[in-house]
């Protein structure tokens, strides 16, 4: 990729995430939105959870996403009897006697965490500490994993029996938490027509992973005004109860608000949706399109706002 400048390679990385979506929604119907949110992750090093109840092709999504991206990808089914070795990988004595590392699943660009919650919390964190640190340790020995790595893990919300919620802390790992939604009429006769009959399509390979290595370190170049930086940093600060910052709706409503991490990934998010919209720094409205997927699961509701049914996101919005 020879670009004179980084404003070339800006505009030519917009187009590559407006090829990738086009590309994906050839089988995905009625997700634009959704499918915004994880190009966006991508880009900025971010993983996903995507919430949903069942058969609202939370899998199709990633299979789709990672076969237009030329990546390596893995599905790791999570269930309770699921162990961490069964994810990381694990030793075996070979023909000459000596130990031999046998990769796990996680070694792959992309991984889909199918129902993260259905596994016990030894597990989860295995697959959380390869989130964090981008490499695995088995038997004292540490092996890096593959760039770009992706985790979009996913979670029914509806059927909580014999599960294992993430905490908190866990949840913190991932940058945007992605509620997915029935979809339209319209969108879904369409599914239903297309997955009814012998309708089939392929899909183009838009993007390597060297190119997404590359734009992931301009996205780190892109320039932010000290004034939208202090705002994403005050955003995070005022869910913060208790604090210098916290807003009135934090004090009455909130138990807990986002951390820092929060407020890096406000930052990094507002570039990258700058970049997808065709400008060379973000502004404060970027830092407010991804500001629901970002802190909806770092903020706690506190007993009133239980009581008084208030959500999370329309907590958010007063609180921005």
């Amino acid at each position: 990729m020879n670009f004179k400048n980084d404003v070339e390679a800006v505009d030519a990385l917009k187009d590559k995430i407006n090829l990738l979506h086009t590309e994906i929604q050839k089988r995905i119907y009625g997700q634009d939105e959704i499918i915004k949110q994880v190009l966006i992750s991508l880009f900025s090093r971010g993983h996903c959870l995507l919430i949903g109840v069942p058969g609202l092709a939370k899998t199709l999504l990633v299979n789709t996403i990672a076969e237009v991206l030329g990546l390596k990808y893995n599905r790791i089914q999570f269930t309770p009897d699921l162990m961490p070795s069964d994810i990381i990988g694990t030793e075996i004595l070979g023909k000459d006697r000596d130990f031999k590392f046998i990769q796990g699943p996680i070694f792959a660009n992309i991984i889909l965490a199918d129902e993260i919650n259905r596994t016990p919390p030894k597990t989860q964190a295995a697959l959380l500490e390869a989130m964090q640190e981008r490499a695995v340790t088995a038997a004292g020995e540490r092996h890096q994993l593959d760039k770009p790595f992706f985790v979009l893990a996913t979670q029914n919300p509806i059927e909580q029996e014999g599960t294992y919620p993430l905490p908190e802390a866990q949840l913190d790992r991932f940058m945007f938490s992605i509620w997915l939604d029935y979809p339209e009429f319209e969108d879904e006769l369409t599914i239903v027509k297309n997955t009814t009959s012998e309708y089939s399509v392929e899909l183009q390979e838009i993007i390597s992973a060297e190119e997404i290595k590359y734009y992931q370190d301009l996205i780190l170049k892109i320039p932010i005004n000290d004034s939208v930086l202090k705002y994403a940093v005050e955003l995070s600060s005022k869910t913060r109860p208790g604090t210098k910052l916290a807003s009135e709706t934090t004090n009455k409503y909130l138990k807990w608000g986002a951390g820092p991490r929060a407020s890096q990934f406000l930052v990094l998010g507002a570039k990258t949706h700058a970049a997808l919209s065709g400008k060379y720094s973000p502004d404060i409205e970027d830092v407010q399109a991804v500001a629901k997927t970002i802190l909806r699961h770092r903020v706690i509701k506190n007993y009133k706002a239980e009581a008084e049914n208030i959500s999370v996101d329309q907590l958010i919005d007063k609180i921005m």
